[in-house]
């Protein structure tokens, strides 16, 4: 009996499925993307520039991440073999196969061993881009996608993340628009989209806060340009 209710479910999507006017639904999404109307945006979400840089960095800090501003890309390399140092961490990192990331003249640091793609379960540090910063909580904005796999987000015990500061906004409701203005098709949109706020904790046991309780115990984040000049 339950098989045939079972059966009786599926018949109903597959042919929900197959009746479905594709065209028209691709078109339904592609204007509400466009059209999508901002929501209210607290006070402290407005700040923009330099300002959203220092509350980014002040938030992101008292969320327990910690966060360091290097002039270039070139520093990048750098500044991570040099994370990995202060902090007594194999000089292995796994890095996201992003276009941007993979400029980077990582040869700079021939002892830091640079691996592209997916987490590994023996993968203890991950470099990743991030779309956006949002200054209001101190939160990063991050998609999936071939160039971002989302488990190098959660899956190494340490996750670096590398951050133009032109990237930086104020209000979630801004990042939201740049994450729009990315995708020119709905059908280009990242099939995930995740919010991070500073390294995993939990408090469900006892009210006592654990870190790296359901992903990275360590978030550090490398905000590359002028913090202090004004962004457009």
């Amino acid at each position: 009996m339950a098989e045939s209710a079972r059966d009786g479910i599926l018949g109903i999507l597959r042919g929900a499925a197959r009746d479905r006017d594709e065209a028209a639904a691709r078109a339904a999404v592609a204007e509400r993307v466009k059209g999508h109307p901002r929501n209210l945006v607290p006070a402290r979400g407005q700040d923009a520039g330099a300002k959203a840089v220092d509350r980014f960095i002040q938030m992101a800090t008292a969320s327990a991440a910690t966060v360091e501003v290097v002039p270039n890309g070139a520093r990048v390399p750098h500044a991570v073999a040099d994370y990995l140092s202060a902090h007594n961490l194999p000089s292995r990192v796994r890095v996201g196969p992003d276009a941007d990331l993979s400029a980077l003249p990582w040869d700079r640091r021939p002892t830091l061993e640079v691996l592209y793609g997916p987490a590994a379960p023996d993968d203890l540090v991950s470099v990743t881009p991030a779309l956006a910063a949002v200054a209001e909580t101190g939160t990063l904005m991050t998609r999936s996608g071939p160039g971002h796999p989302t488990t190098l987000n959660f899956l190494p015990n340490t996750h670096i993340v590398v951050l133009p500061v032109e990237r930086v906004v104020g209000s979630y409701e801004d990042a939201w628009d740049m994450l729009r203005a990315g995708f020119t098709e709905a059908a280009e949109f990242p099939r995930t989209v995740n919010f991070i706020t500073g390294p995993s904790r939990t408090a469900d046991i006892e009210q006592t806060p654990q870190l790296h309780a359901h992903g990275p115990g360590r978030l550090h984040i490398l905000l590359v340009g002028d913090a202090t000049a004004p962004q457009g």
